[in-house]
């Protein structure tokens, strides 16, 4: 992913939370009202203080004491209830706004073309939705408001600090730049490595999701210890950039502290002098000081509060990021529909595909092959050849640099990815599944179909019989991936679900090269119910799949080099015949 432009970053940060916070308008306003009320109920409390001193305790009357005393009580019931209404709506907006968000993002990556995640890793991008908006949510619900306030207090308490004594105002304000520029200067390195911490949690999560989903691969090799090592460094390296960040943070507010604090006490002692020598009255310091660490703390809150926008201002570059991801896949400006009546013929014209990490060197390299409506193709070569490759473009997960393909004559990428895809199926070697119920699983082929619609397709897919056997039937949860199914059992989800979506072109990637004998008969069966009056697409291991198939197609190289049935390559073509007699399992038959 591309990084953001240190000049132009902040302006496009805040151009992309602000449409977010948009239609939340009206919540926000009323939220600023609130906060300026209590910031000037904040301020005034100073007043209240001198009044105390001055007209309270000075006069030795408990009247004037007692209308001080409920006037300090009123403005802490209004300030308790300002402050309320700030909280909550505030913290609602930022809620509300980072659920928006995060929804934003995951519709946006959902869309990605494939490809994107073969360089993207899916752990980072799943921190960046996860955690970088659970950070970016803190300075939304409560670090922005803060800051804010703050800042209100900062500007109300020194403007009222001038016009309570301008003399000691003085001291406290020269010290301002002193403070204002650490805050500055550190802040850019906090939001530096805020960003470079980020980075390493997604390492962290990328290695835990790897090492949970293939469990079984690490118990099998008896890794754990080795699993254990690597996750301890990549923690370690999360901790070590933390701590750094940590350390800067604390020298910001440390320094911040020091220098206030500072300027404080060298009020105080201005401030004596002029009381005992009865220039200033004792209401008058009262006030002054009161101001003097609404200002410190204010300033302090800003400074602890500036690491933390930096922070969040590293995670929003980090969905920014994902957010201006483009696709490299799109539908045409306007695009073409296939009629309602299409056959699924099938034709490769001159197809030729780099993968955009190797330019040099071609996956695929002239390939024309027609296929008629609902006849079957079987594709047979070495490992590399490009025949997972075809499956890929078909799908238009990739678009070939040269030629195309068509389908009742209309170029694919004349299509809607929508319209394409809706009338092909894929049932790939290890099928996926996803957490949920068989029923769920099933419904991912057409997710209207009703209850009959999936018994029908179980059926067909000859899966009845195992679904029957499970809790709760088609209701039963089959846990992450499918984990309580075996390998037959789930290639006949898969196969059920191909058949509910009844699409007119199958593509089948060694849909059986991973099954025993018996699952794969079974399988077999449920694949020609699938096949029938379909056009399809086979990558074949199997002699029974490769001889059955109306055509053959050899790969070599990324080059279509022979077609025809398998009796006339076995006498025509020495790679096919050396292919069938390494690769395919079964007895050859001339």
């Amino acid at each position: 992913m591309s990084r953001s432009n240190p000049k132009t970053g902040a302006i496009t940060r805040l151009l992309q939370v602000s449409r977010f916070l948009k239609p939340y308008t009206l919540r926000i306003i009323a939220a600023l009202i609130a906060l300026v009320i209590t910031a000037g109920i904040m301020l005034s409390i100073g007043q209240g203080v001198r009044f105390m001193v001055d007209q309270g305790l000075a006069t030795e009357s408990l009247d004037s004491l007692g209308n001080t005393v409920i006037g300090f009580i009123g403005l802490t019931l209004a300030l308790a209830a300002g402050t309320f209404a700030r909280f909550y709506l505030v913290s609602w907006v930022g809620e509300r706004v980072v659920t928006d968000i995060r929804q934003a993002v995951f519709s946006h990556v959902i869309e990605l073309h494939p490809g994107f995640f073969e360089t993207n890793l899916s752990g980072e991008i799943q921190s960046r939705i996860t955690t970088d908006t659970t950070l970016l949510q803190s300075v939304l619900g409560s670090s922005a408001s803060i800051a804010l306030r703050n800042i209100i207090m900062l500007f109300g308490g020194s403007t009222l600090m001038l016009i309570t004594n301008i003399k000691l105002s003085v001291i406290i304000l020269t010290s301002l730049p002193f403070i204002v520029f650490p805050i500055l200067l550190i802040g850019r390195r906090v939001r530096s490595l805020s960003r470079k911490s980020q980075d390493r949690i997604a390492d962290v999560g990328t290695y835990v999701g790897e090492s949970l989903q293939n469990v079984k691969t690490v118990h099998a090799f008896n890794h754990q210890q080795l699993a254990k090592q690597r996750f301890d460094r990549f923690a370690e390296q999360a901790f070590e950039t933390a701590v750094t960040r940590i350390r800067y943070r604390s020298i910001l507010i440390a320094l911040a502290i020091t220098l206030v604090l500072g300027a404080i006490g060298a009020m105080f002692w201005v401030g004596g002098k002029d009381v005992i020598s009865g220039v200033i009255s004792g209401g008058d310091l009262a006030a002054f000081v009161f101001y003097a660490i609404l200002v410190a703390m204010s300033l302090g809150a800003i400074s602890e509060v500036y690491g933390e926008l930096q922070r969040a201002a590293g995670a929003t570059d980090r969905l920014v990021e994902l957010l201006n991801a483009e696709s490299l896949i799109l539908d045409p400006e306007t695009p073409v529909s296939l009629p309602d009546n299409h056959q699924g013929e099938v034709e490769v014209k001159s197809l030729t595909f780099f993968y955009p990490s190797r330019p040099d060197h071609a996956a695929l390299k002239d390939i024309s092959l027609n296929l008629e409506a609902g006849k079957s193709v079987a594709f047979v070569g070495p490992s590399g050849a490009g025949k997972t490759t075809f499956f890929d473009l078909i799908l238009r997960f990739y678009d070939p640099q040269e030629g195309g393909i068509y389908i009742d004559g209309i170029n694919i990428r004349d299509l809607t990815l929508e319209d394409l895809r809706r009338d092909i199926a894929i049932v790939p070697q290890l099928p996926t599944l996803f957490t949920g119920t068989v029923r769920e699983n099933i419904c991912y082929g057409n997710p209207d179909a009703t209850h009959e619609e999936v018994v029908a397709a179980a059926k067909a897919a000859y899966a009845e019989e195992f679904i029957g056997r499970l809790p709760e039937g088609y209701d039963s949860d089959l846990g992450e991936g499918g984990v309580r199914l075996s390998g037959g059992q789930r290639q006949r989800i898969a196969i059920a679900r191909a058949i509910l979506k009844n699409p007119k072109i199958l593509l089948l990637d060694e849909a059986t090269s991973a099954l025993d004998a018996e699952s794969e008969h079974v399988v077999q069966k449920a694949l020609e119910t699938l096949m029938e009056g379909r056009t399809t697409f086979v990558i074949a291991h199997r002699l029974s799949t490769v001889i059955h198939a109306d055509l053959i197609a050899v790969f070599d190289q990324g080059r279509l080099v022979e077609q025809g049935s398998h009796n006339e390559l076995m006498a025509s073509s020495e790679l096919y015949s050396r292919l069938a007699a390494l690769q395919f399992k079964e007895p050859l038959v001339g």
